[in-house]
Order: C-alpha cells, then sequence, then structure tokens
C-alpha cells in the first residue's frame, strides 16, 4: 500500500439528497490524441476542435512538438501544421498508454534519434510487441533488451513497412499504434494478431473510422488489419465528449436516486463508453438519449452488475464502485488485461474496497462484489485517475471517504473534484 500523507487527501462529499444536474463533459482522450497524430503526419494543416486539455493530451502535444510539428492554439482547439519530423528529440509519454504506443512508429518516420521514456509505472506497462513489431518492419530501436521504456528510436525518415505479426491481447493500443502511422509507411502495413481476444475492440473500431476520415484506405477481417500507403488529409476533427469519463457522474444519478445528465453524447460513435447505456440500465436506471443528451435516472436502489468487461475495461473501476453499493452481488469479467494498466486495477480495487468493508475477491478474469455496509477511510489511487473517480462514488454513500492524490485525474479530467462538487451542488 502506498504511504500519503493527510494533505494529499481529498474528503469525497457525501450526496445530501438525490443529484438533478446537467454535466457538460471536455472531449474525448482516445479522440483527441487519435486526432493529434493524424493530423501531425497529414498532407496539409488541420485542426483539432474541442480537444481534451489534460496531462494525457498535453504530453501528446509535447512529443510531437519535440519532433518538429508546429502546434498552435486556435479559438478552443488546436491547428496542426505538419512539417519534416526530425531527431534528436526527447519524448516524455508519462503514464499515458496512447502516447508511448502511438508515438514509436511516428518516431521512425523522423530523421534521427527519439528517447522515449514516462513516469516509473510506464516502464512495468506492455510495450514489448510493439518493439518487435516495428524492428520487424526494419526500424532500429535500442531498448537495452527490456522490451520496455526507455528506449530510442532510431528514425530514418522512412519506414518500409509491410506485414507484421503480433500479440496485442495486452492491449488494443499496440494495433492502433502501428495503423495510426501507416499510410506514410512505403508498403503500408498488415497487422496480424495472434493470442488470445485483442481487448477494447471499440477503440480500434474508433482507429480504423478516424483513418479512414482522414482519407485512408483500411481493410478488416478478424485480427487482421490492412492500411494501404497513401496521403492522409488535413482536415478539423471535431472531437466528442469523452464518454467514459461520464461513467461516475452517470452512476451518480443511481446511488443517489437522482437524475444526470451529459449534453452532446453522439448518437453513433465508436467511444467505449456508450455501452454505459446499457450496462446502468442493467443495473436498473432509467436511460433516456433525447436532444438534451444522455440522461440517467436512479430509482433510489439498483442491482448488481455481470456483465463481460473486455470491450470497456475502462468501465471498471467506477462499475465496481457502484456494485459495491448495489442490492445484490456482481460478477465483472473479461479484464484480466487490466492487471497492466496505469496499475494492477484488479488488485487495486479488492484492496481498496475491502479496507472500507467490502467484500470483493480477485477471479482469473475479473471481480466478484458481494455487496458489505462500508465505512470510511482512506482510500489509495496508486496514481490512477480511475481509482479516484471510483473513490468519488463510494463517497456518496460512505461518509469519511479520504481519496489519496485526487490530483492524478490530471491525466484525464483535470477538473474532476470541481464539476463533482458542482454536480452535488445543483442536487
Amino acid at each position: 500500500m502506498p504511504a500519503s500523507s493527510p494533505e494529499q487527501h481529498w474528503p469525497a462529499p457525501v450526496a445530501a439528497g438525490p443529484v438533478d444536474a446537467v454535466v457538460p463533459l471536455p472531449g474525448s482522450k482516445s479522440m483527441t490524441n487519435r486526432a493529434l497524430i493524424l493530423a501531425a503526419i497529414a498532407d496539409g494543416p488541420g485542426t483539432v476542435e474541442r480537444p481534451l486539455r489534460s496531462r494525457d493530451s498535453e504530453l501528446m502535444v509535447g512529443a510531437l512538438r519535440a519532433m518538429g510539428v508546429l502546434i498552435d492554439e486556435e479559438g478552443d482547439g488546436w491547428r496542426v501544421t505538419p512539417g519534416a519530423l526530425s531527431g534528436p528529440a526527447q519524448v516524455d509519454v508519462g503514464l499515458a498508454g496512447t502516447v508511448m504506443r502511438f508515438l514509436p512508429p511516428v518516431a521512425a518516420l523522423a530523421g534521427g534519434p527519439v528517447r522515449i521514456d514516462g513516469d516509473p509505472r510506464a516502464r512495468e506497462r506492455p510495450m514489448g510487441p510493439i518493439i518487435t513489431a516495428l524492428r520487424a518492419l526494419g526500424v532500429e530501436i535500442d531498448d537495452g533488451g527490456r522490451g520496455a521504456l526507455p528506449f530510442t528510436v532510431h528514425g530514418a525518415g522512412a519506414v518500409e513497412g509491410g506485414a507484421v505479426t503480433i500479440d496485442a491481447s495486452g492491449s488494443s493500443q499496440l494495433v492502433s499504434g502501428l495503423l495510426l502511422a501507416a499510410p506514410r509507411f512505403a508498403k503500408g502495413v498488415e497487422v496480424r494478431h495472434e493470442g488470445p481476444p485483442v481487448p477494447s475492440a471499440p477503440h480500434l473500431e474508433m482507429t480504423v473510422r478516424m483513418l479512414r476520415e482522414a482519407g485512408a484506405v483500411v481493410e478488416t477481417e478478424p485480427d487482421v488489419w490492412r492500411v494501404a500507403p497513401g496521403p492522409l488529409a488535413g482536415r478539423a476533427w471535431p472531437i466528442e465528449p469523452d464518454l467514459s469519463n461520464a461513467a461516475q457522474f452517470l452512476g451518480a444519478a443511481l446511488v443517489t436516486g437522482g437524475r444526470v445528465t451529459v449534453p452532446g453524447w453522439p448518437s453513433d460513435t465508436a467511444q467505449p463508453g456508450d455501452a454505459l447505456r446499457g450496462l446502468l440500465t442493467a443495473m436498473g436506471a432509467q436511460v433516456e438519449r433525447g436532444a438534451d443528451g444522455l440522461t440517467v435516472r436512479g430509482t433510489g436502489s439498483f442491482t448488481g452488475l455481470d456483465a463481460d468487461l473486455h470491450e470497456v475495461g475502462e468501465l471498471t473501476p467506477v462499475l465496481a464502485a457502484l456494485a459495491a453499493l448495489a442490492d445484490g452481488p456482481s460478477r465483472l469479467t473479461g479484464i484480466a488485461h487490466l492487471r497492466g494498466h496505469e496499475t494492477d486495477r484488479l488488485a487495486a480495487l479488492v484492496t481498496e474496497i475491502n479496507a472500507l468493508g467490502g467484500d470483493v475477491r480477485e477471479l482469473p478474469d475479473g471481480l466478484e462484489i458481494r455487496p458489505r455496509r462500508l465505512h470510511g477511510g482512506v482510500f489509495h489511487t496508486y496514481d490512477d485517475h480511475r481509482m479516484v473517480m471510483a473513490a468519488a462514488v463510494l463517497g456518496l454513500a460512505v461518509p469519511g471517504v479520504e481519496v489519496e492524490n485526487p490530483a492524478t485525474v490530471g491525466k484525464t479530467l483535470p477538473d474532476f473534484t470541481e464539476l463533482w462538487t458542482g454536480m452535488l451542488r445543483t442536487g
């Protein structure tokens, strides 16, 4: 259990009654960082409109600027002017999976060495498959034999490309990273996955959709993705609200028996967070999407959840918190890959919910949760933004929950605590 001091703690507010709030959310992290990559290697200038401004997206901006891409403020977004990618450059990926997996193929297109490193935990996250894949495509990478960060990509200004086989069961980002840069490879790329199922399939659909919107030719079949070499249009990229970041706000409607609306919920999206509509309905919420956005109403009680979350693993921490407060047991499966996320999320959720009096058991591929009366205490967050959000949900119904290091939400939602307390004030 990590050490912490009281001044790093945030007392999670208890709901005084049913919430009744409209919560506008900033842009999708996943869309923002994909749009930045595609804009950086396009044939002409483009814009990223209403992007998420968070640690993860700022790290992506900083990495691209380090390699010579011009990114300027324009209105409420960024104007991206591609240029010749170059090194030497130093890139900090922090703890951002999208940056650490999307940048190396782009760095291979740079003329010169690009050294890539990140937070200590980032050095433990799965990177071997993309390093091996890039080497198979002719890219020189010096990783000291670790198969992990830090490493240096010795960019030659071009990548031959071709066919490559990887095991992407640790993260769909390993595939997306190769696909996003592939139109600039001389032969494009064919990525074939061999291994246990790739998690977070909606994120791969997002990658394919955005590549096609930029003009790339993409073909897919089960566990195979082909991107042809060719031009990428400089264009405007409007960014949708981050639907995964809606989970805790919509969950508050269940916990308090209230109502929460997230405006701007898209009618057609590849974001995994859209699955919240079905998952919260299964727990007893009333869910309606209309002109005002997505509205979730709670009834004052809600049931447990039996669900395979393989494609939407990032929703697990908040769903586990809801399950700990539900009226019956829950079983969340298909999420063994979460052991390799910002922290081992399965172990962290078991440890922290049980420390508050819960009954959570780790399964080979998930969690089994039996609701019990919970009590206050320090909820450690392991530098994981989703753990802060899970703790806030528990705090709605459990007095005395002290959330360690709430600032870690800066990774994807810097204004989280302000949005959270604002939601409760309007209830």
